[in-house]
């Protein structure tokens, strides 16, 4: 009899795939099928709601809807260079993209339609192209336009986003002075543009008085986050991971000293929603939209806009938005929260801040219905007591009366067929005085943030003395503490008063007075600092008064990087990502002024160990490099477009660039160098890569068929003489080529 034992579920499933595995259907040899962009209950429900005004516009808005959505991007504004990488963009690029549409769709050159730049973006930064992603991502033609779009957003240079998301953003009217939140912010393109907009006056401010607090719940989603905005290396922004519906009072210090509740001058809300605007850009929605989820988000949108709308200052502005066209997740939201104010909260008209875009004011008059779109309901006591739990009262339009009141026309109501976009949904809310609901206990607050300060206690172990694992949650204290799987989040160490290594950087880069020591932080406890990072004043408050009670993700700039060389009296080098802070602060004795000559040359050195000599200079550069010692500096190149700051290193004989492939790509672009040497093309690299195994097979079938066809005879024997002693002598062989490593490549 055999042994009872539990089967091995992972083994049993491995050896039924090697049985049937020879007769598995090669997926990736079926051709793909495409979505049908057809859904009947979203038809139906539409209609029903008159979203649109006239037949002929609802034939529009489908058919547009049922189209690609072509490509958006926007050129980083406040950067000096701005003005430079858009004439660039705007000549060559374009005349690029003409070039290839013309190839790609076998047209004249002259019929080709040029990218619309976005009349409602501020500056003309903005463009769309006539293209989708899928166009640009697999077409060759393309492949200069894609390298350029993927090279320009890493280098910061870029963002690509959707059009309509841009409008939230724009309509918030941020200030470098503002504390602004964002509730919902992964993955991050609002974000970047809210950091945009503080930095926009570099000349008035060399930090931002302001900041940015960029929150999400999801903590894979945050990191996604952080990615997106570290392109544009600001001191100012503080990422946390946290329930936005139920988002803790903050704490901040005021000039007295004393504590206080942090209100924020501007809110962004761009809340979870069903995405039905999005159908362009994700097709897949066809297949599962219902009203269901409609009715499920409503909840938690009310939640997340009446926290913000506690934690807005009075006199602040809030934008509510949303990609979906429903009006349960979005007029009824607001309605609902406005009611809930008690004329503590005013919509206002923010249409003066797109002038051009065409949009369609906020419903006031709208429908209920079940799923499938069968039954429909204007008032709640139409609605079945089995639907209660679903369909709630405040889903329903206020009556005519109430509904004027409130000005739900205020609204932003953007639809793909007015301007080839996407869907989307924004309004704007103003505070005009606290709300009865508001919670403002600052004895409360700090009352809580000594408690979490508390040491954590032992974990709890069962009968087995095994660890009990405690419920996790996405906050709690940020210090280093043990857990049962591992470590939290790294801590925030600030530099200390008379901390040594500040004292050596100071004297090294003779740093400005200005430049506060306090603000400078690394994210270990170690006596031999690593990576040191910069933060602004008023997030280094926000952090010290809160680290207990929120999950911190990312904050700071990276500044200074340990870099111990034999060769340099200073162990610390400059990070390029935190240069747009630190130049500011930095003394004359680290910087060199190099004509364009010498940084083209020095960005082309793509080999570390051999970095140009300083004999190879031009004769003004070589004079410069004289006076500058070795260890790391500042290579400033002016233009008269604009002007030009990199991380450099002085070696003893030599004088190379500090930078990153992509951001290399972005300045020798902007000084007009050649780029051909950084150029790929994915197609023609597959060929060669397909052309090489082709050829490896077809060596290795050769060898193959030739040690077959001597059937155990490929050794022929000779006699010598008499004797009987065999001779082996080897038969003509094929040589072989090398295996060849084939590298796959990514869209």
């Amino acid at each position: 009899m055999g042994r009872n034992r539990k089967q091995n579920g992972f083994a049993a499933r491995k050896r039924q795939k090697r049985e049937i595995g020879s007769n598995r259907p090669d997926r990736q040899a079926l051709p793909y099928e495409e979505i049908k962009r057809d859904n009947a209950f979203f038809i139906k429900y539409y209609q029903l709601q008159k979203i649109c005004a006239t037949e002929e516009e609802w034939t529009q808005f489908l058919a547009s809807i049922r189209d690609n959505l072509p490509t958006t991007f926007r050129v980083t504004g406040f950067r000096d260079e701005a003005k430079a990488l858009l004439s660039i963009i705007e000549t060559q690029l374009f005349t690029e993209y003409v070039r290839a549409v013309a190839e790609l769709h076998q047209k004249a050159p002259e019929d080709v339609e040029r990218p619309l730049c976005l009349p409602w973006y501020p500056n003309g930064l903005a463009y769309q192209l006539h293209l989708t992603r899928k166009d640009i991502r697999r077409s060759e033609p393309l492949y200069r336009l894609h390298n350029f779009l993927i090279v320009e957003t890493t280098a910061g240079g870029i963002s690509r986003q959707e059009a309509v998301s841009m409008i939230p953003p724009i309509v918030l009217d941020v200030q470098p002075t503002d504390k602004v939140l964002d509730m919902c912010a992964a993955p991050g393109s609002k974000t970047a543009q809210l950091i945009e907009a503080l930095h926009a006056a570099p000349e008035e401010h060399k930090i931002p008085p302001g900041f940015v607090l960029a929150n999400d719940v999801d903590n894979n989603r945050c990191y996604m986050l952080v990615h997106q905005a570290k392109r544009l290396n600001s001191p100012c922004l503080l990422v946390t991971n946290h329930d936005s519906s139920a988002f803790p009072n903050l704490l901040t210090t005021k000039p007295d000293g004393s504590k206080a509740i942090l209100k924020f001058d501007k809110i962004l809300c761009d809340v979870p929603c069903s995405g039905d605007g999005t159908l362009r850009k994700n097709p897949d929605i066809w297949l599962k939209w219902n009203l269901a989820q409609a009715y499920n988000l409503h909840g938690i949108q009310y939640r997340i806009v009446r926290r913000g709308a506690e934690m807005l200052e009075v006199g602040g502005r809030l934008v509510y938005s949303t990609c979906s066209l429903n009006p349960i997740e979005n007029e009824a939201v607001l309605q609902r929260i406005i009611k809930d104010a008690d004329g503590a909260l005013e919509l206002v008209d923010a249409g003066h801040l797109v002038p051009g875009l065409k949009y369609k004011p906020g419903m006031t008059d709208w429908k209920l219905a079940t799923k499938e779109v069968d039954q429909v309901f204007t008032r709640f006591e139409e609605v079945p007591e089995s639907l209660h739990t679903i369909i709630r009262p405040g889903m329903f339009p206020l009556p005519a009366d109430e509904m004027a009141k409130i000005g739900l026309e205020k609204c932003l109501r953007v639809l793909p067929h007015l301007q080839d976009s996407g869907g989307f949904f924004v309004a704007v809310l103003e505070k005009r005085r606290q709300l009865s609901f508001e919670k403002n206990d600052v004895v409360e607050v700090v009352q809580l943030n000594e408690t979490a300060k508390q040491p954590a206690a032992e974990p709890q172990v069962d009968e087995n003395g095994k660890p009990i694992e405690e419920k996790s949650v996405p906050w709690g204290p940020q210090r280093k503490k043990r857990r049962l799987h591992g470590y939290k989040e790294d801590p925030y160490v600030f530099f200390g008063e008379n901390d040594p290594d500040y004292e050596a950087i100071k004297e090294f880069y003779q740093l400005d007075e200005s430049l506060s020591q306090r603000c400078l932080l690394t994210r270990c406890i170690t006596e031999k600092k690593k990576n040191i990072y910069y933060c602004s004043d008023p997030i280094r408050d926000l952090v010290l008064n809160n680290e207990n009670h929120i999950k911190i993700i990312n904050t700071g700039v990276k500044t200074f990087v340990r870099c111990e060389n034999r060769h340099t009296v200073h162990p610390f080098r400059l990070a390029q990502e935190g240069l747009q802070t630190s130049n500011a602060f930095m003394g004359r004795s680290r910087r060199i002024q190099v004509e364009r000559e010498d940084l083209v040359m020095m960005l082309n050195c793509t080999d570390p160990t051999q970095p140009p000599s300083t004999h190879e200079l031009k004769k003004e550069t070589q004079e410069r490099c004289k006076e500058l010692g070795v260890g790391s500096c500042i290579l400033k190149y002016v233009d008269q477009r604009f002007t030009l700051y990199t991380v450099g290193w002085r070696g003893t004989s030599s004088l190379r660039a500090y930078v990153q492939k992509d951001e290399t790509i972005h300045i020798l672009r902007l000084l007009g160098a050649d780029l051909s040497k950084f150029e790929t093309n994915k197609y023609e690299d597959a060929r060669v890569a397909a052309a090489a195994a082709a050829d490896a097979e077809a060596g290795k079938s050769a060898e193959a068929e030739a040690d077959s066809s001597g059937d155990g005879s490929a050794t022929e024997f000779a006699s010598s003489g008499s004797g009987a002693v065999d001779v082996p002598v080897a038969a003509e062989t094929t040589g072989t080529p090398m295996d060849t490593e084939v590298v796959a490549t990514k869209s």
